[in-house]
């Protein structure tokens, strides 16, 4: 059965930063306060999500080296469509000027790792080359004026080529999960804001990304100390830590572009993934555990090992 593997990557951001700074004349907070509960200095705000899907996919398909007429599939991650119908992954396709199948994935943060997923099964049953993009621009649903949220969220995107492979490819494990219980600890009505339970998504978060990720790591029949690198989902510091901590990982071994970034939900994991790729922390062979969670409450992980282009 054929498996994937990614030969290209691309990650696009806003223009506009907005600083933990501007952030204090904007409600009662200061960078110290963010800084300590989050982690997070500044974050990128604009553009809409099919813009950034476009941008982040025409970097991932320039490093690939690839004829966009040769991919059979784009799985676009999100949970903040341009529009009701259709789904932005058709607006995404046509700017690239693909001819494929295209269609969204909503499983909020841990959207980026079920995409992957969906696209290694549609490998598996035939198709040759796939774009997965995780892209979200929460700054659109966000209440600037609550300080539980506006100082998490923000916009961006990650994208990547995954082409097949005659072998079992990249992916050695995998966990998708979901509480549709816990849904009101996080959610945002069609046209309104979030809404968050920090303190019980704190809770909960923790406990699903060490469930997932130790499940993940059973079915590829490794442990976290054979993991070089972790990337976590990039919602705030301390739930990394915190979960890093229960999975013996240490902080030295995690991705983390959240003092950039903010909380991007779909695009999260990718932008720390692909920022740790350019940076050369990853090399042949090296096993990379990919763990999220998310409103739902979902949670995804995957074990990956490592194929540089």
């Amino acid at each position: 059965m054929a498996g994937g593997r990614i030969i290209g990557w691309g990650t696009a951001l806003p223009e506009k930063v907005l600083t933990n700074a501007d952030l204090s004349t904007m409600m009662d907070t200061s960078d110290e306060w963010i800084t300590e509960r989050t982690g997070i200095k500044r974050r990128h705000i604009g553009g809409s999500t099919a813009s950034l899907s476009v941008a982040s996919a025409r970097r991932a398909i320039a490093m690939a080296g690839i004829d966009p007429a040769s991919i059979d599939g784009l799985v676009l991650s999100t949970t903040t469509p341009d529009r009701t119908v259709p789904a932005t992954s058709a607006t995404v396709q046509n700017e690239l000027g693909l001819r494929c199948g295209a269609f969204d994935v909503n499983a909020a943060c841990s959207g980026f790792v079920y995409a992957y997923v969906i696209a290694q099964g549609l490998l598996a049953i035939g198709a040759k080359r796939l774009l997965v993009i995780g892209t979200d621009t929460l700054s659109r649903i966000t209440d600037w004026s609550d300080r539980g949220t506006a100082i998490l969220f923000a916009d961006g995107s990650g994208a990547c080529v995954v082409d097949a492979t005659p072998d079992a490819g990249q992916l050695l494990g995998w966990d998708l999960d979901a509480d549709g219980s816990l849904e009101h600890l996080l959610y945002a009505e069609v046209g309104g804001y979030i809404h968050m339970d920090g303190k019980e998504v704190f809770r909960r978060a923790v406990r699903i990304m060490v469930d997932s990720a130790k499940k993940s790591l059973a079915k590829a029949g490794l442990s976290v100390d054979d993991v070089k690198l972790c990337v976590p989902h990039q919602a705030n510091l301390r739930i990394i830590d915190a979960a890093c901590r229960n999975l013996g990982i240490p902080l030295e071994r995690t991705a983390i572009v959240l003092h950039e970034t903010g909380n991007t939900s779909s695009a999260s994991i990718p932008l720390a993934l692909f920022d740790a790729a350019d940076r050369g922390r990853l090399q042949n062979g090296d096993i990379v555990l990919l763990v999220g969670f998310g409103a739902g409450m979902t949670a995804a992980s995957a074990v990956l090992e490592w194929r540089n282009p």
